[in-house]
């Protein structure tokens, strides 16, 4: 037996033991399926926004802001969806892989439209320390290693700190999120980034404060190319 037929069959010895559920419908998941069953998959509201990563209703909130290169999210992200409900848990529900298998599907998919060509590095948005430990996990730095897994791409540990928290963006809007993470990133690590293509990655941009503010960090390392990529973006 070859290497991938052990893990295929480890594989579904687990899932026979410790079956798996569709995050949404809760309908047992087949060895092939990663937190959603194909029927909520096909559900889910697509944006297609790598289709024109330069030019989409994302890209637009942040001309004028910092310079972008392309930018571009998986779904729209609407309260009470199916995504809501993934999102929540990955960042509440003590579920890393649940982000990790996010990052998978966004790479697998916006792939197919190179969005990744041609970048050096991915960056994901840091928590406070004392965030993290109570998480226990950054939800973006797992979404950033479940995209790494596919394009191979380094993901950037500790090349920006997020020196405060002034509590969640969630229930916030318009010019409170932006005075909320205002001054709330610093670069730790500009050398590592300088003359290179990076990408910000997060779980939803709403008004792109939280982009904006982080982009602005890095750009202080001189000569750095700036994309974004996120799971969940919110229509306004």
């Amino acid at each position: 037996m070859t290497g991938k037929g052990i893990i295929s069959f480890w594989s579904r010895v687990i899932d026979m033991i410790s079956p798996r559920a569709c995050a949404v419908c809760g309908r047992r998941l087949s060895i092939d399926e990663r937190q959603l069953c194909c029927k909520c998959n096909l559900h889910m509201p697509r944006t297609f926004f790598a289709r024109k990563p330069l030019d989409n209703e994302m890209a637009r909130m942040l001309w004028g802001q910092i310079p972008v290169e392309r930018a571009a999210a998986l779904f729209y992200y609407e309260t009470g969806s199916e995504l809501t409900h993934l999102i929540h848990q990955m960042k509440y529900g003590d579920s890393p892989q649940t982000g990790e298998d996010l990052g998978r599907m966004v790479a697998t998919e916006m792939a197919l439209d190179g969005f990744f060509d041609g970048v050096d590095m991915l960056i994901p948005v840091p928590l406070t320390s004392e965030r993290q430990r109570e998480r226990g996990y950054n939800q973006s730095m797992e979404l950033a290693r479940g995209i790494a897994t596919v394009t191979g791409l380094t993901v950037g540990k500790g090349v920006l700190r997020r020196t405060k928290f002034s509590g969640s963006q969630t229930h916030i809007r318009g010019r409170e999120r932006r005075n909320n993470v205002e001054d709330a990133f610093s670069l730790a690590d500009g050398t590592s980034i300088a003359h290179r293509h990076v990408m910000i990655v997060d779980d939803v941009m709403t008004t792109g404060a939280t982009i904006i503010n982080c982009a602005k960090e890095l750009l202080k390392a001189g000569d750095v190319t700036i994309s974004v990529v996120t799971v969940g973006f919110t229509k306004n």
